[in-house]
């Protein structure tokens, strides 16, 4: 069957970007509690830079730690969350998880992206929190090293890539790729985990996420040093030299992109809270 992508208008979204700010804050008091340093990032960055909040037409959030700081956040998670309203995940928690990074979810919710329906988990609303490792400081151990994060990338996805690519050589492939048991695939990230993070490099990157710049990875420097912004007036950690930053990953970031330009994840089924803004498949 052919999935229906779902369109949100104003009101879903915003009352999405709302339940994400839940999480937002969440994780914000876990960390001021437990001395965790992280960052918000990417659009969210941009977004408490250039709006003060939300970027208006944005459907998540995104907060970065150092793999140290990550590890933290995850054993906090264990006793200083507030289970009553949310769960965290990664691959060492969820069974059938294949993404390299963690994600805070809201309890009582839906949100299925485009061709993730028949992923094993809960799939609530989320926040993406994303662990930084070293990256290496020599440009050719760089490339190789991109490669690996590139290779096992592609494995991860292969659980999306079979069902979701358009071409049928490549759903072949992710097939194929799909049939490497779990066990082994983590059992390589987290080696290649333990050899980004031998060394302080000068540069960190999420390993299971591509860079798209020509050095593979962004300034270390970047996430070690934070500064409170006002974000749909609430305070929050972020990146202090927002300006070096985002210059860097976005460009001219303070211009408006034209309208094509403002992308949207593909969803398929929605629920927030209050049985309002649902839709599904069937809608």
């Amino acid at each position: 069957m052919e999935n229906i992508v779902v369109k949100l208008d104003n009101e879903t979204l915003r009352k999405l970007q709302l339940t994400q700010l839940e999480m937002l804050v969440e994780v914000d008091r876990i960390c001021r509690k437990c001395g965790i340093s992280y960052n918000i990032i990417a659009g969210t960055m941009l977004g408490a830079v250039r709006h003060q909040g939300y970027i208006p037409w944005d459907d998540d959030a995104d907060v970065a730690m150092l793999r140290p700081e990550y590890t933290r956040f995850r054993e906090a998670c264990k006793t200083d969350l507030d289970t009553t309203r949310f769960y965290f995940q990664d691959h060492v928690s969820t069974k059938g998880y294949r993404w390299g990074y963690g994600k805070l979810r809201r309890k009582n919710t839906l949100f299925l992206r485009e061709h993730q329906e028949h992923m094993p988990y809960e799939q609530g609303v989320f926040i993406d929190i994303f662990p930084m490792d070293g990256v290496p400081d020599n440009y050719m151990l760089r490339c190789l090293h991109n490669f690996v994060c590139f290779a096992i990338r592609k494995t991860l996805w292969s659980a999306v890539g079979r069902v979701a690519d358009e071409s049928a050589v490549k759903r072949l492939v992710y097939s194929l790729l799909y049939r490497i048991p779990e066990r082994s695939l983590f059992s390589w990230y987290e080696k290649l985990i333990h050899t980004s993070n031998r060394k302080t490099t000068k540069l960190v990157r999420k390993l299971m996420f591509p860079t798209p710049n020509r050095v593979f990875g962004y300034y270390r420097k970047w996430y070690e040093q934070s500064e409170e912004y006002i974000f749909e007036n609430k305070s929050f950690k972020g990146i202090k030299n927002y300006d070096e930053y985002l210059s860097f990953k976005f460009g001219e970031y303070m211009k408006l992109p034209p309208e094509n330009m403002r992308k949207v994840h593909p969803v398929s089924q929605i629920k927030l809270i209050e049985g309002e803004g649902v839709y599904d498949q069937s809608s």
